[in-house]
């Protein structure tokens, strides 16, 4: 391409949804207020489970991570993206666009790392707890939970700094809420297939190698279950684990979804987003974020207890 037909771009457009003021006012209310719900449930989730001593156990350190991770994740998208809603001036500049990847692109891969990691801690729970507390000590589950984060951080570092380096073109707009970075990479003016090549590498090494531990550890999880004769056994066992297979299944269909659905030849051709597109990514954004800590919530006995616990102590001290 012809060095007049290329500019060094200082800024992006987030196409978003713009052209629907109604609907961007409707969003803005309606992810403010998950937002909010992220920031609590969350957050109380991180509470007790430092308050707690009950709480001092390999699944809820990994539980508080999840929530950590959870509250990083959607603070760095959701304030951009309600900021934008609200200004007529839908821009992001090329170096936030840059840290915009890099911060949610570390937090996806992070995450998909540690379901893995907790898979594999209610696989030992379950069917092999007499060694639990040896397999499981915390020379263990902390250098597994750091080595996620470091897992996300190198990945993130790696794929961004490709992206980054790539020379783009006149065109600046991004038609997704926030700088994801395929979205960011069709924008480039070369050839970016050592970059979908790296980004296949990643995806199978840090998506579905924890999505196959999963699986393998859920497979073995229900045979021990399977195994138990009473039914109230087996019933009491897994509900051990059921909160954090309804929180995999939710994350990982929502990926599968998103990027494995069929699209229609103007959806290809273009390049394009229709609605239902952003409203996954919005799922998945933030529904996703904010349903965790109320399915560890509702479905689990321990963290109930440990919420009460903390409000009683609250009213005890006023």
């Amino acid at each position: 391409m012809e060095w007049e037909n290329q500019t060094i771009l200082v800024e992006f457009f987030l196409k978003g949804l713009s052209g629907y003021p109604r609907l961007e006012l409707l969003f803005y209310v309606l992810v403010l207020i998950m937002y909010v719900v992220i920031l609590l449930g969350n957050g109380t989730l991180i509470l007790i489970s430092i308050l707690d001593s009950h709480l001092h156990t390999p699944m809820y350190f990994f539980l508080g991570n999840l929530s950590f991770l959870d509250i990083c994740y959607t603070t760095v998208s959701i304030p951009p993206m309600l900021v934008s809603f609200l200004s007529e001036k839908k821009t992001i500049s090329f170096s936030g666009c840059a840290v915009q990847m890099f911060l949610g692109l570390a937090m996806g891969t992070t995450e998909c790392v540690l379901l893995g990691m907790m898979a594999f801690d209610r696989y030992v729970a379950i069917c092999n707890p007499l060694r639990y507390s040896v397999i499981m000590s915390k020379g263990s589950y902390v250098p597994m939970a750091a080595g996620s984060w470091i897992i996300g951080i190198v990945n993130s570092t790696v794929q961004t700094g490709c992206v980054v380096q790539l020379p783009f073109c006149r065109n600046n707009v991004i038609n997704h809420f926030t700088c994801e970075i395929l979205a960011v990479m069709k924008l480039a003016c070369a050839d970016i297939s050592g970059n979908e090549f790296i980004m296949l590498v990643a995806t199978t090494l840090f998506i579905m190698t924890p999505l196959l531990l999963i699986i393998i550890s859920y497979t073995l999880i229900i045979i021990s279950i399977l195994r138990i004769r009473s039914s109230q056994g087996r019933s009491k066992v897994f509900s051990t684990c059921s909160a954090h297979l309804t929180v995999v299944i939710i994350f990982y269909g929502t990926i599968l979804f998103m990027y494995m659905k069929p699209k229609s030849k103007e959806t290809l051709n273009s390049d394009d987003m229709d609605a239902t597109d952003k409203l996954v990514s919005v799922f998945y954004g933030v529904m996703t974020p904010m349903i965790n800590p109320l399915i560890y919530s509702l479905r689990n006995k321990d963290v109930k207890e440990a919420v009460k616990h903390l409000l009683r102590r609250k009213v005890f001290n006023k």
